[in-house]
């Protein structure tokens, strides 16, 4: 269910609870911290099953739509992760406005960041992609907020977000990886895993960009296909408490090592 709130609304709830202690009247709706105070004339808002979403001039339609897809992946994330995820879905009028809420620069290319224990929709770029799309984004962002990414290498948070996004998605390899499959094709396999310069927005271009993500995801892959998806998940985990490379040798790997192997196994699937 859709509903309005604002400032106003608030304070005229709080005055008048404070009047008439013994007859309460029914109050704007406590909001989590990284929902709150978005935009000073009040935001719309929706609520799913796990999820909140609230937009400022967005259609209660549209949040309604976005709080069920919100619930969706959250049940996705938090069968790999093993914990409940409630997940708070931020919708701005325009992508100028989700960089000011993110802090950032400018959004162009993106469908949504994870931004401060929140996912903030790009609607210009969200509103392209198809049903499918839409629900790997929030899925992929929905992932780091839960997960975290801090202390992490890149390719192992934007691989893992991959991951959990693509695990159920019946998707084949060769398809949700269809320009680094094409590279492979030609006899360029990758020969590092993919570093911060290949996921820069407006870094080397789309091409790059999209072959960073799939490397990536292959990375991960390929760690939950060998080692188990537990193994995986322990690894993020360990990688975050001490360093990726300690948290590889739990499974008897380098960096180099996984390097070796991650190349062969891209090659297997993509040939």
């Amino acid at each position: 269910m859709s509903q309005q709130v604002s400032r106003r609304a608030a304070l005229t709830a709080f005055l008048f609870l404070g009047l008439a202690a013994d007859a309460p009247a029914p109050g704007p709706p406590v909001l989590p911290a990284p929902a709150r105070d978005l935009w000073p004339d009040g935001q719309a808002l929706a609520r799913g099953a796990r999820s909140l979403v609230t937009g400022h001039h967005a259609a209660p339609g549209t949040l309604d739509e976005l709080a069920r897809r919100a619930d969706s992946a959250a049940l996705r994330v938090a069968a790999v992760l093993g914990r409940p995820v409630r997940p708070v879905v931020i919708v701005p009028d325009t992508a100028q406005d989700a960089a000011r809420l993110a802090g950032s620069g400018p959004l162009d290319g993106l469908a949504a960041v994870a931004d401060d224990g929140r996912v903030i929709v790009v609607p210009e770029s969200f509103g392209k992609l198809t049903s499918f799309g839409k629900d790997v984004v929030l899925t992929h962002e929905l992932t780091h907020v839960a997960a975290g990414t801090g202390g992490l290498p890149v390719w192992l948070y934007e691989g893992f977000a991959d991951y959990v996004a693509y695990r159920d998605a019946g998707l084949p390899v060769r398809t949700a990886a269809a320009e680094l499959a094409a590279e492979v094709r030609a006899g360029r396999v990758p020969a590092a895993l993919p570093g911060p310069e290949a996921f820069a927005v407006g870094g080397p271009g789309p091409g790059r960009l999209a072959l960073a993500y799939q490397e990536a995801w292959l990375a991960c892959r390929f760690l939950s296909r060998r080692f188990g998806e537990r193994s995986l998940v322990r690894l993020y985990r360990d990688a975050q408490a001490a360093d990726v490379r300690a948290a590889l040798a739990v499974l008897g790997l380098s960096v180099a090592t996984l390097t070796a192997r991650w190349r062969v196994y891209v090659r297997e699937q993509l040939a």
